[in-house]
């Protein structure tokens, strides 16, 4: 039990801190002036809050299956399946970290895809390079597992993200690897080529 907390704590410090600001540094660039944004499975909202403090014309609201006592932003409670808007009713729609906690992102995927106008803003992990899979599992074990927050560690390939974004008509026009989400020494070894972000346009 105090083992778990003192790790709780050290990657609050270590990694937390750090990995929301830049984040939010990237998120920022991304979105086209006065757009309006939902963010599946924001969480508290604080990545919202600080995009925010960056770029003031931007609307952000939240969505997640489980509201906070205390949230940064706006949230709407919804089912993980099916967002409860209509179609093409915000510019974007945002997942940062949400689709490998699912059996299917693809479902996810495509209810974004009808609730936006412009396209998807997307960061999520790319399986690839040696011993990826685990180095991920980890990961996601210290940032999760304390907020009881449930992974199936689904972690796709590049390939397969790009073929998913074919069959949605979705073309990347912004792709970023190397996010430097991670203090030296810690880079070398859960930066690597392990996240991307991603600007997705549909198609014409």
């Amino acid at each position: 039990m105090k083992s778990a907390k003192a790790m709780k704590g050290l990657h609050r410090e270590l990694i937390f801190k750090r990995r929301v600001r830049v984040l939010a540094d990237w998120l920022a660039r991304l979105p086209d002036k006065h757009s309006t944004i939902l963010d599946v499975g924001c969480g508290d909202g604080l990545v919202d809050h600080l995009i925010l403090q960056r770029r003031p014309d931007l609307t952000i609201n939240g969505i997640d299956v489980m509201i906070r006592p205390y949230t940064w932003v706006p949230v709407l409670e919804y089912n993980g399946k099916i967002l409860p808007l209509d179609d093409n009713s915000r510019d974007y729609v945002m997942l940062v970290d949400v689709l490998h906690h699912l059996d299917s992102p693809e479902q996810l995927l495509r209810e974004a895809c009808r609730v936006a106008r412009k396209g998807v803003i997307l960061k999520d992990h790319a399986r690839a390079g040696l011993l990826a899979a685990p180095t991920l599992r980890f990961m996601d074990w210290v940032g999760n597992a304390s907020h009881g927050v449930i992974s199936t560690y689904n972690y796709w390939t590049q390939e397969r993200w790009q073929q998913a974004f074919g069959e949605l008509g979705l073309k990347p026009t912004y792709w970023l690897t190397r996010l430097k989400l991670y203090p030296f020494p810690f880079s070398l070894l859960f930066d690597r080529s392990l996240h991307f972000i991603a600007r997705l346009e549909f198609s014409a």
